[in-house]
C-alpha cells in the first residue's frame, strides 16, 4: 500500500519542479524572406551588422562563435557563416545566404532551433531591410 502512495508523490513532485522550470521559446528553425535589393547588397549589409552587433560588441550568446562571411561567390549565392571559434574550419552553425534580384534570403542552421534563433531571424530581417540598428528598439 505504501509504494503507490510513494510513487504518486514523486509524480506529484516531478510535475511541481517541471513546471517551475523555464521554458525557453525555440526557434523558428530556419527563415526564408525576400528583399527589395539584390542578392550581394543585402549581404553586404547583413555582414557588417552581424559583425558589429553580434561579434565586436562582444555580445555573450555569440562569443563561442566566429563569423566566416563569403560574399564573393561565383555562385551568385554570398553568405555568411557562424562557425565555432574553437574550430573556423568546421560545420556551420548558420548560414544566412541571398540570391537573386530582388533577393531571396534564407537563414538555416542548428543555432535557428535554439531561443537564439528568434533573435537572429529577427536581426537578419532587420539588416536585410535596410536598418543597421543592433536591436529592434533602437
Amino acid at each position: 500500500m505504501k509504494t503507490p502512495i510513494i510513487g504518486i508523490a514523486v509524480m506529484i513532485a516531478l510535475a511541481a519542479v517541471a513546471g517551475c522550470q523555464s521554458k525557453a521559446k525555440p526557434g523558428p528553425g530556419s527563415l526564408a524572406f525576400n528583399s527589395e535589393k539584390a542578392a550581394l547588397p543585402t549581404m553586404e549589409r547583413v555582414a557588417l551588422a552581424a559583425n558589429s552587433c553580434w561579434f565586436k560588441s562582444g555580445d555573450s550568446s555569440f562569443k563561442p562563435y566566429r563569423l566566416a562571411p563569403e560574399l564573393d561567390s561565383y555562385s551568385g549565392r554570398p553568405r555568411i557563416l557562424v562557425v565555432p571559434a574553437s574550430n573556423p574550419g568546421g560545420r556551420p552553425l548558420l548560414v544566412v545566404h541571398a540570391e537573386g534580384n530582388p533577393a531571396k534570403v534564407e537563414v538555416f542552421g542548428p543555432l535557428m532551433m535554439h531561443s537564439s534563433g528568434n533573435r537572429i531571424a529577427s536581426d537578419v530581417r532587420r539588416w536585410a531591410g535596410g536598418q543597421p540598428s543592433c536591436s529592434a528598439n533602437s
